[in-house]
Order: structure tokens, then C-alpha cells, then sequence
């Protein structure tokens, strides 16, 4: 018989964990809280790290397909607007580290996963189904779920089911910020907020003066704010995202609100004219009553300290349920896939009923949590850099000017993933 997966969570991690654990030759029966599979937000930037796995699962056509290959990353001051530093990519990626780097629609990311996993055998998915704990006995372990009442407009209301039960041989928590299975396993505090929120919006390229067109990822840095912009959906649009550093008010976990460009306009004070010319040729796109800008503030945890923050016993935490980061190294999605991949390796050695779970994903746990960790201090630490204000500013433009390339490159991101085991 084939052992059995179960998975908390339909989002790009863990339609990834469904879609290599299904090849490690597991049955997999993936819940998901939402009434249909999709994914909020822009864009996501998928650095050779990520892609080298995408490409190994099969999908490098499908990617080629939607996404955008950026020939370079360029860094300026967002106040002078003068150029800082350039990081070619393309072809130089490519050769250096087996694969490309790529920038897509958070959505086409998702969409091509779902068909992914939905190409495979032995893969249960099940929409509109909260988790809402589970029990591990040590021989198994049981998720227990609660179908949730019908609320799309259109379907006739129904009472809440009574809990379900549905036991397997492994149990990943993939359910993101907020994680059910992460508060039972650990027990601990609930995200931490940052201080600091993302406007996120996208343009059709077309309809842009040919100076606000790009093909290229850029930075611009700025005191207490920054801002990136690069092509997706084949270079045909343009995510832009805007984070600045301020408060918000109320419950986070309800927060995906239309921005006040008036507010987001008035964050961006004295910056370069072709900037704002930019975010004001978004705030107009959008119009009266179909606002463009989207507003999220952003929560992250500390760094992970052990491994016992990503397995315990037959259940195994992924992505942002582990290791949620501030967005400053763009590795969120990417971290969430190295897990699935790594996990796949792993449960695929568990294939045999001789094996013990428990054992194999505490493997997972020690090759994942370290790394997890750095890419979460690094996006920390990328953040302070990016706002910079005064002397810190200053070393950091004259750092690039001298050392851009060398400042940009990441060798030991964008190369294989070390493993303790």
C-alpha cells in the first residue's frame, strides 16, 4: 500500500509539497480552506535556486510560457535616481548556476503547480476544508477538518458539517502566516508585525510611455522606503511594489485592503521624478471606483533557532508556517519550494512501511532550518540596508558604486542547497 500525505494548505507551498511528494510515490490528500484554488497578490521573483527545481519536476515549459527572464537587476537612489549598481542575469545566470532567473505572476506560479499536481495519480484534492487540528499517535497521525459552510454568492446557505477525521502516514503543515498546525506543534507567539507596509500593483506595459517601460528588475532605495518593479506574464505587464515604513491599525489577519494612493504618494515625499511618474501613472490606472494600489502590512518571526520549529514526530511545518521572512531578499516562495523539494527527496526514501516517518522528517527538519534561517536574518538585514538613512546610507551607495555586482550576487543562495544529511 502506498503511505499517505496529508496536507494542510493549497498555496504555492503546498501544492509544491503535493506535487514532489506525489513523485517520491506517496499518495497525497491535500485540504485547502477556500472555496477554489488561487493565489492574492503581484508578482515573484524566482531566483536559479528555485528554478533549477521547477525545471527537475518538469515544468520548465510551462514557465517559459508565462514568465519573464530579466537581462539584468539594477539598483538606484530613489532620490537622486542616479544608478547604484547592476547585477547581470540571463545568460550569466544561467551559466553560472544551471538555471535562469525569472519573474512571474504569483498566479501563474500557483496555476501551473495545480496542474502539476492534478496530472498525477494517487493526489486528493479537497477545497472549501479548514483544518482545524490534529493527533499523532506515533504510529500515525489524524487531521481533523471541517467542511465549511457554503458563502459564494449564488449556492444555497448550509449548515457546518461536524468535524472529519482522516488519518495518514505524515502530516505538512503548509497553511501559511497564520498557521492552525504551527500554534498546536509549538505552542508559541503569533507573527510579529514589522512596521513597515507593501502597496502592490500591476500595469499592462502597453498602456505606459515608452520611459516607464522595463524588462529589467529595479531597486530603488530610498530613506525608510523602497521600491521594485520588474516585467511578468511574458514582459507584457509590470509589478510594481512599494514598502514603506509605517503603523496600521486593527487585525492583521483581515488586512488586504485598496490602498489610499494619496497616503502612498505622500510617503514617497522628494524622490526622483521618473519614480513617481511611475506610481503615479499606477495610482491613475486604476480609476474612481477600481482602485490599483493593494495594501498588505507585512509580518515576519525571528529566524528559526532548531529544527524542532520545522518536525516534530509524523508532522513537518513548510514555508511561511516555519519560516515566514520579510520580502527584501525575494525568497518567500522560494524557500517554500526548496522545503517541498527537500521533502520529496526525503518521504521518498520513507516509501518503504520499513522506514520511519518520524526519523526521515527530522532529516528534513536539519537540512531545511538552518538555511531557512540565514535567507530570514539576510531578508532582516537586506531591509535595514534598503532604508538606510544618514552615514549607513551613504557607506551602502558608495559600497554598490565600488562592488556592485560582486554586492548583488549571492553565490551560496543561488547555488545547490547544502545538506546535513
Amino acid at each position: 500500500m502506498r503511505r499517505q500525505a496529508l496536507i494542510a494548505g493549497g498555496g504555492i507551498g503546498g501544492l509544491a509539497a503535493a506535487l514532489a511528494i506525489s513523485r517520491a510515490g506517496w499518495g497525497v490528500r491535500l485540504y485547502e480552506r477556500a472555496p477554489v484554488f488561487s493565489e492574492v497578490g503581484a508578482g515573484v521573483q524566482l531566483g536559479p535556486n528555485v528554478v533549477r527545481l521547477l525545471h527537475d519536476w518538469g515544468l520548465q515549459g510551462a514557465l517559459e510560457r508565462v514568465a519573464a527572464f530579466p537581462e539584468r537587476l539594477v539598483v538606484r537612489d530613489a532620490l537622486s535616481g542616479q544608478e547604484l549598481g547592476t547585477l547581470p542575469l540571463g545568460q550569466r545566470a544561467l551559466k553560472k548556476y544551471g538555471a535562469p532567473y525569472l519573474t512571474l505572476h504569483r498566479a501563474d506560479l500557483h496555476a501551473l503547480l495545480l496542474q502539476g499536481v492534478q496530472a498525477r495519480d494517487h493526489v486528493w484534492l479537497k477545497l472549501n476544508t479548514p483544518v482545524t487540528a490534529y493527533a499523532d499517535s506515533g504510529h500515525a497521525v489524524t487531521l481533523r477538518t471541517q467542511p465549511a459552510a457554503a458563502s459564494t454568492p449564488g449556492l444555497h446557505p448550509v449548515q457546518a458539517a461536524p468535524l472529519l477525521e482522516v488519518e495518514g502516514d505524515a502530516l505538512i503543515g503548509a497553511d501559511g502566516l497564520w498557521s492552525r498546525l504551527r500554534q498546536q506543534m509549538l505552542n508559541d507567539a503569533p507573527p510579529r508585525a514589522t512596521g513597515h507596509l507593501a502597496y502592490r500593483a500591476m500595469l499592462s506595459q502597453i498602456r505606459l510611455p515608452a520611459r516607464l517601460r522595463s524588462q529589467q528588475v529595479t531597486v530603488w532605495l530610498g530613506p525608510r522606503l523602497h521600491v521594485v518593479h520588474y516585467p511578468v506574464r511574458s514582459g507584457e505587464w509590470l509589478n510594481v511594489v512599494v514598502i514603506v515604513q509605517g503603523q496600521v491599525a486593527g487585525d492583521l489577519q483581515s488586512w488586504d485592503h485598496h490602498a489610499n494612493a494619496a497616503d502612498l504618494q505622500q510617503a514617497m515625499g522628494q524622490t526622483a521624478k521618473l519614480l513617481q511618474d511611475l506610481i503615479q501613472a499606477v495610482t491613475d490606472g486604476g480609476g474612481k471606483d477600481s482602485p490599483s494600489w493593494r495594501l498588505w502590512p507585512l509580518s515576519d518571526r525571528p529566524p528559526m533557532s532548531g529544527a524542532h520549529q520545522q518536525a516534530q514526530g509524523r508532522v513537518a511545518l513548510l514555508g511561511d508556517a516555519a519560516h515566514p521572512m520579510r520580502p527584501y531578499l525575494a525568497q518567500g516562495a522560494g524557500m517554500a519550494i526548496e522545503d517541498a523539494a527537500e521533502l520529496g527527496s526525503m518521504l521518498a526514501v520513507a516509501r518503504d512501511p520499513a522506514f520511519d516517518v518520524p526519523t526521515v522528517l527530522q532529516r528534513y527538519a536539519l537540512n531545511r532550518w538552518q538555511r531557512n534561517a540565514r535567507v530570514q536574518a539576510r531578508s532582516m538585514r537586506n531591509g535595514q540596508i534598503f532604508h538606510a538613512r544618514g552615514p549607513l546610507r551613504w557607506a551602502r551607495d558608495a559600497s554598490m558604486k565600488l562592488l556592485g555586482e560582486k554586492l548583488l550576487d549571492i553565490p551560496w543562495l543561488y547555488g545547490a542547497a547544502p545538506r546535513m544529511l
